[in-house]
C-alpha cells in the first residue's frame, strides 16, 4: 500500500497477521492499552545511556549520599500539620527525597531520546505516587487521627465506599442505574435541560436547535461542535453552569451536535465520515434554518480540531457549504508537535497495540479512554481520591461536571486510529498532508476571524500547543488564556469566584509573530468569566442587525434528544 493510500484512511500501512493482532489485543487488555514493548524500549534507552555516563552517575551518588533538599510541606499530600510530627515527618521527607532523586536520574542523561526520557520520568513518577506514605493506613497521620476521633467510623465508611464501588463495577452496564453508576445528574432532568428540539438526525449525529429566549436574535446562528469522546452536555450542564443557556440568553440562535455512541458495527467509520456527516451536514442545516445566513462555528477539544479541518476544507474549496462568519476553537489543538503528556502514549508501538485492541472490539471503550486520562492525573484522580474515600471515608459531593466526566462514549476503531496516526503521530494537519476526500487541506486557507482559547492547566491540550495556530493560519486571531483546566476552564459561568482570563486585542498586536511567552507578558488580565467576552466578540463579528426570532417547531424529539442517552 503506498503512502497516499495510507494517509487516505487505512489504519495501518502494512497488513498484519491475524494471530499477531489477536496476541497484541490480548496483551493490550492486560496492560490497559499500554505497549510493554514501548515501555521496555524507553527504560533500556535510559538505563544503557546512564551506565555509559560516569559523570552523571557520580552526581547522583553524591546527591544521594548528602541528601536531596526536599520540603514535604510544599506537597499537598503532606500539607496537614499532622505530618510535622515524628515519625510521619520522616516518612514524608524520605519519600520526597526519593522523588527528587528520580527526577534528577530521569533527566539530563546524554543520548537518551527525548520521548524515552519523558516516558521514564512519567513511569517513575506513577510508581512513586503509588507508594506514597499518604496512601497507607499506618503511615498517614490524618487517617489515623480521623479513625481515632471517630471511633473507627471513618474506616467503616471507607470500607462501605469501597464495597459500593466494587459492586458498581461488577454490575453490567445495561443494568446500572444512574445513582449506581455515578451519574447523579441525568441528561434531560438535571443537566442538558436548556429548551430545544432535535431538528436533524442521521446515523452519526443529532442536531439540536435551542429555543430563542430574547425578543431579537443575531441573524447568524451559532453552531457548537463538541468532542466525540464525551457527551456534548459539558457545554449545557445544570442551568447555572450552561454555556448554551447563557448564549441563548444573549440573543444567539444556538445549534449543538450530539454524537451517536458508536457500536461494534461502526468500526469502519472514519474521520471523513465525522467531517461530512457531522460538521458539514450540521453547518448546511443550521444555515438553511436561519435564512441561509453565515454561521458562527465553535468547536471544543477534538470537536475544535475537526472544525478547523472543516474550515480549512471550506476555505480551500473542498465542499459547498454556507460561508462561515467566524470560527471559535476552545482548547483545541491544530499542531500536535507538543501535545503534552498525552503524547507519551502515542508512538508506533503504542498505536500497534491499541489498534489490535480495537480490531477485536470494533471501538475503543469509554472506560479505556478514561483510564488513560486518569493515568495522566493519577496523583489526584486515583491515589488522593482513594485515600480520601477509602481511608478517610469521605465521599466527594457529586456535581454536574463530575457526572459528565463519568458519561463517556466509544470511539470507532478506524476513526480513532486515523485521528491518532494522522494528527498526533504524523502531525499531518500542521504539515499540509492531511487529506479530506483524497485532497490535502491547509489551515492557511482559513480566512474567517478566529477566536482561540486555551486553559492554563490543560494537560490534554496545553495552551502553548493551542497557540501554535498563529504559525499555521494568518486569519485575524484573538487568543484568550483562561484560568483552570481542560474542563473547569471552559465551564466558567459569570458570577463564580476565582474566574479570570488573559487577552490582547487584535489591534494591540505588533506586526509579526509573538511567541507564547511574549504574548503572556503583554496580555491584560481580566477578572470574571470569559463567556461575556466571547459573546461581545461574536457580536462584533455579526454581519447584519438582529432580527425577530423564528419560532422553533417541534422537531423530531425535544432536547436533549436520543443519542445523549445511549449507554
Amino acid at each position: 500500500m503506498n503512502q497516499n493510500a495510507h494517509r487516505a484512511g487505512s489504519p495501518n500501512a502494512t497488513p498484519r497477521h491475524p494471530l499477531d493482532v489477536h496476541v497484541h489485543g490480548q496483551l493490550a487488555r492486560l496492560t490497559g492499552g499500554v505497549s510493554p514493548v514501548a515501555m521496555m524500549l524507553a527504560w533500556h534507552d535510559w538505563w544503557q545511556h546512564l551506565l555509559l555516563s560516569p559523570g552523571k552517575c557520580g552526581e547522583l551518588l553524591t546527591a544521594a549520599a548528602t541528601g536531596f533538599v526536599a520540603d514535604a510541606g510544599q506537597d499537598r499530600r503532606f500539607a496537614a500539620p499532622a505530618w510535622r510530627a515524628w515519625p510521619f515527618a520522616l516518612y514524608a521527607t524520605g519519600f520526597m527525597q526519593v522523588e527528587r532523586f528520580w527526577q534528577a536520574a530521569a533527566s539530563g542523561v546524554s543520548g537518551v531520546a527525548p520521548h524515552h526520557a519523558a516516558v521514564v520520568a512519567f513511569a517513575a513518577r506513577q510508581l512513586l505516587d503509588m507508594w506514597s506514605p499518604s496512601n497507607f493506613l499506618c503511615t498517614n497521620p490524618e487517617v489515623l487521627q480521623a479513625a481515632w476521633t471517630s471511633g473507627g467510623a471513618s474506616l467503616a465508611a471507607g470500607v462501605r465506599n469501597w464495597t459500593l464501588d466494587l459492586c458498581r463495577r461488577l454490575v453490567p452496564p445495561d443494568m446500572a442505574v444512574p445513582q449506581a453508576s455515578g451519574l447523579a445528574h441525568v441528561p434531560g432532568q438535571d443537566v442538558a435541560v436548556t429548551p430545544g428540539a432535535v431538528v436533524l438526525r442521521n446515523d452519526l449525529i443529532e442536531l439540536i436547535q435551542y429555543t430563542p429566549q430574547t425578543a431579537a436574535v443575531y441573524r447568524e446562528p451559532l453552531l457548537i461542535v463538541p468532542s466525540w469522546i464525551m457527551k456534548y452536555y459539558i457545554l449545557d450542564l445544570s442551568p447555572e453552569n450552561s454555556l448554551v443557556r447563557y448564549m441563548v440568553g444573549q440573543g444567539h440562535t444556538v445549534f449543538m451536535l450530539s454524537w451517536r455512541n458508536p457500536e461494534q458495527g461502526d468500526r469502519d467509520l472514519g474521520m471523513d465520515d465525522y467531517l461530512e456527516h457531522g460538521v458539514l451536514t450540521a453547518l448546511r442545516h443550521a444555515s438553511a434554518r436561519c435564512g441561509n445566513a453565515p454561521v458562527h462555528a465553535a468547536g471544543y477539544c477534538l470537536g475544535g480540531t475537526l472544525l478547523a479541518i472543516a474550515a480549512a476544507a471550506l476555505g480551500g474549496g473542498h465542499a459547498a457549504v454556507a460561508p462561515l462568519a467566524s470560527v471559535t476553537l476552545l482548547a483545541a489543538q491544530t499542531d500536535f508537535s507538543e501535545p503534552g503528556e498525552l503524547g507519551l502514549f502515542i508512538d508506533d508501538s503504542e498505536l500497534a497495540f491499541l489498534e489490535a485492541l480495537m480490531a477485536e472490539q470494533g471501538y475503543l471503550s469509554g472506560d479505556q479512554m478514561a483510564a488513560t486520562f486518569q493515568l495522566l492525573h493519577a496523583r489526584d484522580l486515583v491515589w488522593s481520591r482513594m485515600m480520601r474515600e477509602y481511608l478517610l471515608g469521605r465521599r466527594s459531593a457529586p456535581n454536574d461536571l463530575m457526572a459528565r466526566n463519568a458519561d463517556s462514549t466509544r470511539l470507532p476503531a478506524r476513526m480513532h486510529s486515523q485521528y491518532l496516526r494522522h494528527l498526533f503521530l504524523d502531525n499531518d494537519l500542521a504539515a499540509g498532508r492531511y487529506l479530506v476526500n483524497g485532497r490535502p487541506v491547509a489551515l492557511s486557507d482559513i480566512h474567517t476571524p478566529l477566536f482561540v482559547l486555551g486553559t492554563e492547566r490543560d494537560h490534554f491540550s496545553p495552551w502553548r500547543s493551542v497557540y501554535k495556530i498563529h504559525l499555521l493560519c494568518h486569519a485575524p486571531t484573538d487568543f484568550v488564556l483562561v484560568a483552570g483546566g481542560h474542563n473547569a476552564g471552559i465551564v466558567a459561568a459569570p458570577g463564580q469566584a476565582g474566574r479570570r482570563f488573559r487577552h490582547r486585542q487584535q489591534a494591540e498586536r505588533q506586526r509579526g509573530y509573538d511567541s507564547p511567552d511574549e504574548w503572556l507578558a503583554l496580555a491584560a488580565r481580566s477578572e470574571g468569566s470569559w463567556w461575556p467576552y466571547w459573546h461581545q466578540w461574536l457580536a462584533r463579528h455579526a454581519q447584519s442587525p438582529c432580527v425577530p426570532p423564528r419560532m422553533l417547531d417541534a422537531g423530531l424529539v425535544p432536547a436533549p434528544g436520543v443519542y445523549v442517552r445511549q449507554g
